[in-house]
């Protein structure tokens, strides 16, 4: 890797499938922003990764980016972790990670589990760049960017009443999607070949050579773990397997998951096709709350597929 792909701060995030470089693209405009960004993605896709990248790819790159786990915070403490404390039980007062992120940027990762309570103070900071701390009845200016993440459909969260609309619409001003790995089959090579090289020189081994059966096992392997599983098992051939050539029989990955995950059965009476995909488009684009990328993905086809068949079927969305 050359010196200036170290100097990009995107350089971690690895891919040339349309998929992944429609998404780079957006985040490359929109990291010297202050806007702010909802990215989602399953788990393993690197949506840290991205929100690290947007960070350092903007003015605040040398500012702290602060970053926080909404899932893993006990529900009665997140608040105050986050907005801060007037005064804690050694009474003295207590700064939040917000204060801490000053002038750098905030990464709220799994914000689908936020509390409601602390969704409201969130929803203060994003709309007047204000917190106000437990226990003070005093509000503080504050200048930080907000970047927030969520593996699952917020959206639906937001039709059970378990978000807010107008934190999820003041969150989402750019949504990012990160595609999982299934989608992105051309890179499969790509990313296990870095893989192999960086855990090779990491550990100063050899590095274990892939045979051409062995990648098209990992390029039909259904990834559930996504770039993470991956970059998981080269880390392993690395140190197991040093300078040998890989075998599938050495990957132990399952008999594919695909051909297993279909539960349809054909009707006796048969089905109308056409009818059965647009009601299936209806229905993804609604659970997607309108995003084709994500109703896309919903569907296992890629977003230029569903546009050729919104345009197909003059659907209109």
């Amino acid at each position: 890797m050359g010196q200036s792909d170290l100097n990009n701060p995107f350089h971690e995030l690895l891919g040339k499938s349309p998929e992944i470089q429609t998404t780079l693209r957006a985040a490359q405009i929109v990291a010297s922003s202050d806007v702010t960004v909802l990215i989602s993605g399953e788990t393993g896709t690197g949506k840290e990764l991205l929100a690290r990248a947007l960070h350092l790819g903007s003015p605040r790159a040398h500012q702290s980016l602060i970053s926080i786990n909404c899932a893993s915070r006990p529900e009665n403490t997140i608040e105050s972790e986050l907005f801060g404390l007037e005064q804690n039980e050694q009474g003295r007062r207590q700064e939040g990670l917000v204060r801490q992120a000053e002038n750098g940027t905030l990464f709220l990762d799994e914000i689908a589990d936020l509390p409601l309570s602390a969704q409201a103070r969130l929803l203060q900071l994003l709309e007047h760049q204000e917190i106000q701390p437990l226990g003070s009845d005093q509000v503080e200016k504050v200048d930080v960017r907000i970047i927030a993440a969520t593996h699952g459909n917020l959206y639906e969260q937001v039709k059970s009443g378990a978000f807010r609309k107008d934190l999820y619409y003041r969150l989402a001003v750019v949504p990012l999607d990160l595609p999982p790995l299934r989608e992105r089959q051309g890179d499969i090579p790509l990313l296990s070949r870095h893989f192999v090289q960086l855990f090779a020189g990491q550990y100063d081994l050899d590095a274990p050579q892939l045979s051409k059966r062995a990648m098209q096992h990992l390029e039909q392997h259904a990834w559930q773990g996504n770039v993470r599983e991956l970059r998981n098992l080269c880390e392993r051939l690395c140190i197991l397997l040093p300078g040998q050539t890989i075998q599938p029989a050495n990957l132990n990955l399952p008999v594919s998951e695909r051909a297993s995950e279909s539960g349809f059965r054909l009707p006796a009476g048969g089905i109308q096709l056409e009818s059965l995909e647009k009601d299936a488009i209806h229905q993804a684009l609604d659970l997607a709350g309108g995003n084709k990328s994500q109703a896309a993905r919903l569907l296992g086809i890629s977003r230029d597929t569903l546009l050729y068949r919104l345009k197909k079927y003059a659907l209109g969305c």
